[in-house]
């Protein structure tokens, strides 16, 4: 048994650590609906620990990495359910019980982050990855954006105040390095937001590993997004 001592000293450390968090805008909760916390002005990212489904837990890893589901869709929130099924039939997924789970998940995400941000049409990417895509310390040039790991390491990010030196030094940056955890959602503000700051993150380089990653990214219509989906 660890002594007394010890876990006073880790449970004083993490509770400092999230005071210092909170006061630079960061914000940790423990439910989906704590993410609208980022409509706050002084918050610029909100993380909700969680934690899958075994089921849907195991179906993602058991799974071969070729044959994760892929997505990216313009589509109106409410037709999120219909378009996740259409894609993933094309992509040749199964539509199963555990593929139900999935859809489920990103439909309830998709649809607080349309709340969130007042948009109808929201462009979604699920995307697998295997390789060191995105590796560079950047800001998101977004107003806000929602992120989450379904399989293998989750975003890296730092606080605001090591932000320039993370810019600066990419692979040399030693400083503090925060690491979202296996399937925790996170949102937050890019640097076309009101704050004009945006948070400092990246994909965690995985060349080599054997990990394959599956990312859901949810951002609002942009240039860059697709023509808007149909059923037809």
């Amino acid at each position: 048994m660890r002594p007394v001592q010890e876990l006073e000293s880790e449970n004083n450390y993490k509770a400092l650590n999230d005071l210092m968090k909170a006061q630079v805008g960061i914000q940790t909760v423990q439910s989906r609906d704590g993410l609208y916390t980022i409509s706050n002005s002084a918050t610029e990212l909100v993380i909700w620990k969680r934690s899958l489904s075994s089921q849907l837990q195991t179906w993602l890893d058991q799974m071969n990495a070729h044959q994760l589901p892929r997505a990216r869709i313009l589509v109106n929130a409410f037709n999120i359910r219909s378009a996740m099924e259409v894609t993933f039939k094309q992509c040749n997924v199964k539509i199963e019980h555990a593929t139900e789970l999935l859809i489920k998940d990103i439909e309830g995400l998709v649809l607080v982050y349309a709340e969130i941000t007042g948009e109808e049409m929201v462009d979604i990417r699920l995307e697998r990855v295997s390789d060191n895509a995105c590796w560079k310390f950047h800001r998101d040039y977004v107003k806000t954006r929602l992120i989450t790991t379904y399989r293998g390491p989750n975003t890296e990010w730092v606080l605001p105040e090591y932000g320039e030196q993370a810019l600066r030094q990419q692979l040399q940056f030693k400083g503090p390095l925060e690491c979202l955890a296996p399937h925790d959602v996170a949102i937050f503000k890019g640097c076309r937001s009101a704050s004009d700051t945006g948070i400092v993150h990246r994909s965690p380089p995985i060349e080599g590993t054997g990990d394959t990653r599956l990312l859901l990214c949810v951002n609002q219509k942009s240039d860059t997004s697709p023509a808007p989906w149909s059923e037809k």
